[in-house]
């Protein structure tokens, strides 16, 4: 069920933007058959098994093969002679060791489309290099725009780089080279680098400095926390409240409902005036409780919204009435999205345990009995 419905996709085991690309093709339908080691490896990063907080890894099958030897490796190839997609999300060159690069892919599968998530990107002077999200954005300019004026960057979760910059333009690509495919083009390979992903988020901000409306001092700018309308601030019980009426009128709305007067304070665009305005801004936000303020701004379009911890998030009665999370297996997450009302998504499957319901997929794939004992001594495995 869904808009991907009938597209097969052989993902390699890996951690952060590969699983999570391949965790958004899944959500929308595709037929995701993951090829996990036999025993996680010691240095994979806090990859987690089974019942199953791993949400990137829901609404998959898992097969096992050992990559070292010969005979697993013939296993994948079959695998991926079957499939629309492949994904993969090993150092460059990894995958042509192993004697699955996308030469050897494309010719057993012209239509393949082989996506490949790094860091650094498949060339480069840095290509062969080790790192993580922080580093990869660093690179790309994003991360020193992120953080408090005078203070040091702060690190944005790994959201940037692994996810909006990696997975998600990884299954952009993905579905881009399908199409193309689709229309009678050949298979080809993705290649999707954090770095340039995290520059591409970045687009908006290149533009404001190049138009003269950004500085590249931290924390003195329109959306980094420089402008005291659009900021957070503390409430009278410790929690905050998160600001951002960048239109005029958003911003009468504001200040009508903190009980101040426009008369009396700088503009709003005033630079010279921010630090009065943040000062008026701190001492109303401090006079009473976060949800007092959700109280007071119920139903304007002053912008003004809770700062809600995840456990709230997910109870809060926006995302109740939509049904934006789900329990699966016991874990809350986040229903697929974006949302489709001719061919919704199905409800989440929890991550499959190493090997599990392989054997079910290998079926579905168009092996027959005779092909899966003959895969199995290839050196594949699975559980029921």
């Amino acid at each position: 069920m869904g808009v991907l419905s009938g597209i097969r996709v052989v993902e390699f085991e890996a951690i952060g933007p590969a699983p999570f690309g391949t965790m958004l093709l899944a959500d929308m339908g595709a037929d995701v058959v993951r090829i996990d080691r036999p025993q996680k490896a010691s240095d994979l990063g806090p990859k987690l098994e089974g019942k199953r907080a791993d949400i990137t890894g829901r609404n998959r099958r898992s097969v096992t093969l050992d990559l070292k030897r010969p005979d697993s490796v013939a296993a994948a190839l079959e695998l991926i002679e079957r499939a629309d997609v492949v994904i993969e999300g090993f150092r460059p060159g990894t995958m042509e060791r192993l004697g699955l690069g996308p030469d050897i892919a494309l010719k057993r599968n012209p239509r393949l489309v082989y996506a490949r998530m790094t860091g650094w990107g498949q060339t480069g002077p840095m290509a062969d290099r080790a790192g993580h999200d922080l580093n990869y954005i660093a690179l790309s300019g994003v991360l020193s725009s992120i953080g408090p004026v005078g203070g040091r960057p702060v690190p944005p979760l790994n959201l940037v780089g692994d996810y909006g910059g990696g997975g998600m333009l990884l299954a952009m690509g993905v579905l881009a080279a399908l199409v193309n495919v689709q229309r009678g083009g050949a298979g080809q390979v993705v290649d999707a680098a954090m770095t340039e992903g995290a520059a591409q988020l970045g687009s908006v901000i290149w533009g404001l400095l190049a138009g003269g409306h950004w500085t590249e001092q931290r924390g003195s700018n329109l959306l980094d926390g420089g402008a005291p309308w659009y900021d957070t601030y503390e409430t009278r019980d410790g929690q905050y409240m998160a600001i951002g009426p960048i239109e005029s009128r958003f911003y009468a709305q504001m200040l009508e409902i903190l009980g101040l007067s426009n008369a009396d304070l700088p503009n709003q665009h005033d630079r010279a005036g921010w630090p009065r305005l943040r000062e008026a801004f701190t001492a109303a936000f401090l006079g009473r409780t976060r949800e007092q303020w959700v109280a007071a701004f119920e139903g304007s379009d002053a912008c003004v919204a809770p700062v809600l911890g995840l456990v709230e998030a997910a109870r809060h009665p926006h995302g109740v009435a939509r049904g934006s999370f789900i329990e699966v297996d016991g874990v809350v997450q986040p229903v697929p999205a974006p949302r489709f009302l001719g061919t919704p998504s199905a409800q989440p499957k929890p991550a499959p345990e190493r090997g599990e319901h392989g054997g079910d997929a290998l079926r579905d794939w168009g092996f027959d009995t005779a092909a899966i004992e003959r895969l199995r001594e290839l050196g594949l495995g699975w559980r029921a």
